[in-house]
């Protein structure tokens, strides 16, 4: 996707920012979360990403030209899923875990202004907040885990969480001046070392917001994920 982010502009952008399936099984909650693996797998099974290609995802610049009628309606409501996924967690026991987290979960957190984290290897983790179906957990902090971000020579910026069952892999799409749009799909378990594209699989597919959050920390935000819960937090550090 060449036109994605023009190559010149985005190293601009990218110096500035130097200052910085089935459902996979749940844990119960008494024991401490760990990134959840599809039955019997174990929770660390690191991905070898697929060496990215410009235009891997159709070559459009505008996320609205790749993305499913479903998946662009989920993300206009994600103010919906913000207020109903933290009451829920709130409600049911989860307030000051919630509290604890900070910017992380303040829905007004994003940043204007260096949005593209620069290419290279970070931390990040999973929060997930408010229960997909009945029974479900309403609040799961994972550990951290490793990301990546790449830019491609076609000038695409990709986002890869590399390790842990649930991966994810995908393109991040100007929109504004205060946040991205990431539109990728996962992976799951220990024998998938390579990830599918939006739209083959429609059951892996995720769409968020990716914003700044603070000098060397980001947000990926999925409203109605696919599986367990009603938002999905990915956090990305330094």
């Amino acid at each position: 996707m060449r036109t994605v982010i023009v190559v010149a502009s985005l190293a601009a952008l990218l110096a500035a920012c130097g200052d910085n399936a089935a459902s996979p099984t749940e844990p119960p909650a008494s024991a401490p979360a760990v990134d959840p693996a599809p039955a019997g797998e174990p929770a660390e099974a690191p991905a070898t990403p697929s060496t990215p290609t410009a235009g891997e995802q159709g070559g459009g610049s505008d996320w609205r030209q790749i993305v499913s009628t479903a998946d662009a309606a989920n993300l206009g409501r994600l103010d919906q899923a913000w207020r109903l996924a933290r009451a829920e967690a709130e409600d049911r026991g989860f307030a000051s875990q919630v509290e604890a987290l900070g910017p992380l979960v303040d829905p007004n957190a994003g940043l204007a202004g260096r949005l593209q984290p620069a290419p290279g290897t970070y931390r990040c983790r999973t929060i997930k907040l408010g229960s997909k179906g009945e029974g479900g957990l309403a609040y799961l902090a994972y550990p951290y885990f490793a990301c990546t971000v790449e830019l491609t020579p076609g000038g695409d910026l990709i986002l890869t969480k590399t390790t842990g069952s649930q991966r994810t892999r995908g393109l991040l799409y100007p929109d504004t001046d205060n946040r991205l749009v990431f539109v990728g799909a996962q992976a799951w378990g220990m024998d998938e070392t390579g990830f599918p594209t939006y739209g083959q699989q429609p059951e892996r597919d995720q769409v968020g917001v990716f914003e700044r959050i603070g000098p060397e920390r980001w947000r990926l935000v999925v409203p109605w994920p696919r599986v367990e819960s009603k938002l999905e937090i990915l956090e990305l550090v330094r």
